[in-house]
């Protein structure tokens, strides 16, 4: 729209006639006078209908919540006692000069509003086109954003190369979760559940790699932790030492993302009453077994001996570390190494336990990672010891055969992230647009689409 200024832009144009186009967020008619508070994706501005303009205040009577204006206006210092403090604006209104309806809109079938907005999380996701208007879930999805962009901006700060991995996938290589199968022509193929492979394959090419992907899961799981698809940030690093370069990688990335929402996210934090995790100056790290250790000492239940942590010892044991140390973080590492795919590394002194890790944030698991076995003929060992068919991965395993270095990664979802950040009782709540057992887009019946 030619000549438009956005609303946020409106305080720079005081004494000027001005073009704004944006929704009708609130509407108020005080007979003489109507008042529109007007947004756009910028934020919110009051707008007046006078009464000295007659064709203005005529044409605002008919208007309703969320028509879509364009309005052209005059933009005026609010009297002292008018002015909100600490509000985008609250020392400026419009004063209409000309309305043109861009498109009317029916009556909405709830609140909008911070003030009535309630609705179940069943209800919000049946009418997903329009709560997503709502600021709640607008400022959900605004750190969200961040999340991503500050995993991409601190990949590339980092020499980092980017890459798309494909969403199907020849063959499961992956284990550990259930996958949707797909017809490819007169084939079977798979939506892929990890780029695991694939960013092992580029890290042998570019050292350093990184992607932003969607993943599936067809896990038959309708628990608040899971969704069928994600979004999934991963690394990939050559030239390493050991897991604990991983390790610091992992930390300082999510300290970058932290330190990022803290100041592009701060009045949407707020909004959503959520306060970000604390990263004290070096996470503590325990292997699994000290792990379970500090869980019977503190809390006398024996989890000894068990090859993972279940998510009473991942709540339990982030409780004792908050304790011990104010860090709301913790890694475990050292799990089993027949727990985990076939490309983990195991420990050269333990090989029944690998150098792989998670990192654990208020009780749940955030990100995941460790070295990778990066020997041709041990990785081929591991393949004949998972019981895998190496043909159906002979593009991975070719990238190993010609040379490749010591490497590790992590990946962790965008999603459960976003989740445990704000405090939000359902992933759902996290994604956009959620896929489960019982969604698509749609709840699912008995008769499918």
């Amino acid at each position: 729209m030619k000549n438009r200024v956005y609303i946020k832009d409106l305080k720079e144009n005081v004494g000027k006639e001005v073009i704004i186009a944006g929704w009708v967020d609130v509407r108020r008619d005080q007979g003489k006078m109507v008042f529109f508070d007007m947004r756009d994706m910028t934020g919110k501005v009051q707008a007046v209908a006078l009464p000295s303009h007659a064709e203005v205040i005529e044409k605002a009577k008919e208007i309703r919540l969320e028509w879509v204006l364009k309005i052209t206006g005059l933009v005026n210092k609010r009297p002292e006692k008018n002015v909100k403090a600490g509000v985008l604006n609250g020392e400026i209104e419009l004063e209409i000069l000309n309305i043109e309806i861009l498109s009317e809109a029916a009556p909405l079938p709830f609140d909008l509003s911070l003030e009535g907005y309630n609705l179940e999380l069943t209800a919000e996701l049946d009418n997903r086109a329009l709560v997503l208007r709502q600021p709640r879930l607008q400022a959900i999805f605004k750190i969200q954003e961040t999340v991503i962009d500050s995993f991409r901006e601190f990949m590339k700060k980092n020499m980092f190369f980017e890459f798309q991995a494909p969403s199907i996938a020849p063959a499961v290589a992956e284990g550990g979760a259930e996958v949707f199968k797909i017809d490819y022509f007169d084939k079977k193929a798979f939506l892929s559940q990890s780029p695991q492979l694939y960013k092992q394959i580029v890290m042998t090419a570019f050292e350093r790699v990184f992607s932003v992907n969607k993943i599936f899961r067809a896990e038959p799981s309708s628990t608040t932790r899971h969704l069928t698809e994600i979004v999934s940030l991963d690394a990939e690093m050559g030239f390493i030492d050991s897991w604990k370069d991983v390790r610091d990688m992992a930390e300082e990335t999510v300290r970058y993302i932290l330190k990022q929402l803290e100041i592009k996210n701060a009045e949407h934090l707020k909004l959503l009453d959520a306060t970000l995790p604390v990263m004290i100056e070096k996470t503590p790290t325990l292997s699994l077994r000290e792990a379970q250790q500090k869980i019977f000492e503190k809390f006398n239940r024996d989890t000894r001996g068990e090859k993972d942590m279940n998510p009473q010892d991942e709540r339990e044991i982030c409780e004792i570390i908050k304790e011990e140390t104010n860090s709301d973080f913790v890694f475990i590492y050292g799990y089993p190494t027949r727990q985990k795919p076939f490309y983990v590394y195991p420990n050269k002194e333990e090989p029944e336990y690998n150098e792989g890790m998670d990192l654990l944030c208020r009780g749940v698991e955030w990100l995941s990672g460790g070295r990778r076995i990066n020997d041709y003929n041990q990785l081929l060992e591991h393949v004949k010891i998972w019981k895998m068919d190496p043909a159906k991965i002979k593009m991975f395993l070719e990238a190993f055969k010609y040379g490749a270095p010591p490497e590790g990664g992590f990946a962790f979802g965008a999603e459960r992230i976003t989740m445990q950040l704000l405090g939000l009782k359902n992933v759902r709540e996290a994604s956009m647009f959620p896929r489960d057992m019982n969604r698509i887009d749609e709840r699912l019946t008995d008769e499918g689409f």
